[in-house]
């Protein structure tokens, strides 16, 4: 900065050395199937039964050990690794989810859930890789949520909002990811296609103790239900969290 002087420390460039090998190490693990992907499960809170799963890039590096996501989520939105990371994780949660449902013929069919940065949804071949891998692997597109941030939402030009309006036409379902957290606007929720709100992880925790987030919580479930949302809560880790969200009227969960 200006007016300031600071004298020369090896840790200040560690940051940057360490990011630099990050962006290194991204291109080649994406080239060799390097990352995993898991899956979290989404129940319905009143039965317990799952109703979907999301899915989660992870990345066991073979000389660093497990990096964590949000070390190499920010590196590779950064670098633009995110565009072909994304349809990575994409394409092998649909391929996937029809695997297992074509293992459990008689179970009910559960929908995967992947989550869609900033970057990629800019990226003009993001919908024709959406459609070619719905395509290429057979899966239903009712049967694909894509969960946007509300960054991406909140001022979205005009070719993201024919994008989401043509995701919604093939039948791909919409979420909102971690809502309340970022600039939370009413007017996005009735101009776009979306179809269901995730309760971010930070008002469940305090739900239990504190009634200011008690209170927020229900006031997200109120709306979501009069304008016909589906509700999942992320992070539900205890029986009173659960039991205090079904009183609520919220639907799903994780």
């Amino acid at each position: 900065g200006k007016r300031q002087w600071r004298r020369y420390q090896p840790v200040l460039s560690a940051g940057i050395r360490r990011r630099r090998e990050l962006q290194t190490a991204l291109d080649t693990a994406i080239a060799a199937d390097g990352f995993r992907v898991v899956y979290q499960p989404i129940v319905e809170l009143t039965s317990g039964d799952v109703a979907g799963f999301e899915a989660l890039a992870r990345w066991p590096h073979p000389q660093w050990g497990m990096i964590p996501p949000e070390q190499f989520i920010a590196v590779a939105e950064e670098s633009g690794h995110i565009i072909r990371l994304g349809l990575w994780v994409l394409e092998r949660a649909a391929a996937d989810t029809v695997r297992r449902d074509q293992r459990a013929p008689h179970q009910p069919p559960r929908y995967v859930s992947v989550n869609v940065s900033a970057r990629q949804l800019r990226d003009p071949d993001f919908v024709p890789g959406v459609q070619r891998i719905l395509a290429s692997t057979g899966l239903p597109p009712d049967m694909l949520l894509l969960e946007l941030t509300e960054s991406v939402l909140l001022r979205p030009d005009q070719r993201i909002r024919a994008d989401l309006a043509e995701l919604r036409r093939m039948g791909v379902r919409l979420a909102i990811d971690d809502f309340g957290t970022g600039y939370s606007s009413l007017s996005y929720l009735r101009e776009l296609p979306i179809s269901m709100l995730k309760v971010d992880k930070s008002f469940v925790d305090g739900i239990a103790v504190d009634r200011r987030r008690r209170a927020l919580v229900e006031v997200i479930v109120r709306i979501a239900r009069t304008l016909r949302l589906t509700v999942v809560a992320e992070g539900i880790e205890s029986e009173v969290q659960r039991d205090l969200l079904v009183s609520m009227g919220c639907q799903y969960g994780q």
